[in-house]
């Protein structure tokens, strides 16, 4: 599957130069737009869409999205990936080191996910340079990936134009099929106490520390915390912040009863029920960890527990029509295809709950999400002869 390997590189290194944190997509999405249009993609098949505007946290920008119309019949298929990187990302500089591409400073990369990013505008290049019979094919840029899904699950489908396939470039090996994900609850945990002097008068407060303490106690005894196995099903769980209402650190000195603790923390599984029976374990022992701290007069704090359902776990069938033709196309470039279910949260979880099954695909990322974080260019640009391969060259 023949690519011009040094546009594919170029490209690469350009997305990896512009900064785009999470929220913050705005410039990332207006670079691969100029690429886009620097190959001759008409203006009127990329659009942004209005995502944005329905996620809750601030978001710059919608999704990108791009229609390239379809030299031959066939269904529509979608190739997908998302423009942000974590906040680690900020001010990355890529160095290309031999086949490696490395941060130069003290940061994260961006190879999550730069490396989709680029993938997909050399598809589209190598599409039109050589004019290559495609069927009708849907772009898709989503954004906030990194911070909860929220690009892919706050797209309409309809934009996307009844793709039948989906193909989401988001990973290390071009040969590991990802058909499955886990579901997972994202919650939080006010616990209200009352502050008092902690050397004068101690018995006056109700710590908030304490009732957090208790409840965490009560959760890891019941075996709730971290892995978790009951009846045969199994998940995880993990607290992550403890802090105060800005995440600054809970309590104000050592004298005073701290009187507030601000928590978040998350359950995954691939049983939605599953998952949502960790969070209720966690709701229950706050409740129960907040009777049993009082003042000298008998009155407890309060608790204010919160959770959402950050996406559904999905797994497709080894012989469904997507999952085979991503296992015909990674053979038809050299690799042996490996199917695999992941304990993470990916953008094609809620494409799958948006009636559109989607297998996520590797390019070349490694130590994602770290300052080792780097690049495999041969990888890579396997990933871009996937891609081209799965388009149906």
């Amino acid at each position: 599957m023949k690519i011009d390997t040094e546009f594919a590189v170029n490209t690469l290194m350009r997305f990896l130069a512009v900064e785009g944190v999470t929220g913050q997509e705005k410039n990332i999405g207006k670079e691969i737009v100029a690429a886009l249009k620097e190959l001759g993609v008409a203006p009127k098949n990329i659009k942004f869409d209005d995502a944005n505007t329905r996620i809750p946290l601030p978001t710059q920008t919608g999704n990108l999205i791009v229609y390239l119309p379809g030299t031959i019949a066939g269904p529509r298929l979608l190739f997908m990936t998302h423009m942000d990187t974590v906040p680690l990302c900020a001010k990355a500089v890529p160095v290309k080191k031999g086949n490696k591409i490395v941060p130069q400073g003290v940061t994260a990369l961006g190879g999550d996910n730069r490396t989709g990013c680029a993938a997909l505008v050399n598809l589209v290049s190598t599409l039109l340079k050589n004019n290559i019979p495609h069927p009708p094919i849907t772009l898709l840029f989503t954004v906030r990936e990194e911070s909860g899904l929220f690009g892919a699950r706050h797209v309409d489908p309809a934009i996307l134009q009844s793709p039948a396939k989906a193909f989401n470039f988001d990973g290390r090996s071009v040969s590991d099929l990802n058909i499955g994900a886990v579901g997972a609850d994202r919650w939080e945990v006010d616990i209200h106490g009352k502050a008092s002097h902690a050397g004068v008068h101690p018995d006056r407060g109700i710590s908030a520390t304490l009732i957090f303490a208790l409840a965490l106690a009560e959760v890891h005894a019941g075996g709730w915390f971290g892995l978790v196995k009951k009846d045969g099903k199994e998940g995880t769980s993990n607290i992550g912040s403890v802090g105060d209402a800005d995440g600054k650190s809970a309590g104000e000195a050592t004298n005073v009863v701290t009187d507030f603790v601000h928590i978040k923390g998350e359950s995954r599984s691939h049983d939605t029920k599953f998952f949502r029976e960790i969070t209720a374990a966690y709701k229950q022992a706050f409740l129960n960890a907040v009777a049993k701290v009082t003042d000298h007069e008998g009155k407890t704090g309060k608790v204010k527990f919160t959770a959402r359902t950050d996406y559904f776990p999905f797994r497709l069938k080894e012989d469904s029509a997507v999952v085979q033709h991503a296992v015909e196309a990674v053979k038809k470039i050299g690799r042996e295809p490996v199917c695999r279910v992941t304990n993470g949260g990916l953008d094609a979880n809620w494409m799958f709950k948006h009636g559109i099954p989607t297998v996520t695909l590797g390019a070349g990322q490694n130590d994602i999400h770290t300052v080792k974080e780097w690049v495999d260019v041969p990888e890579f640009l396997e990933g871009c002869r996937l891609a081209v391969a799965l388009a149906g060259a």
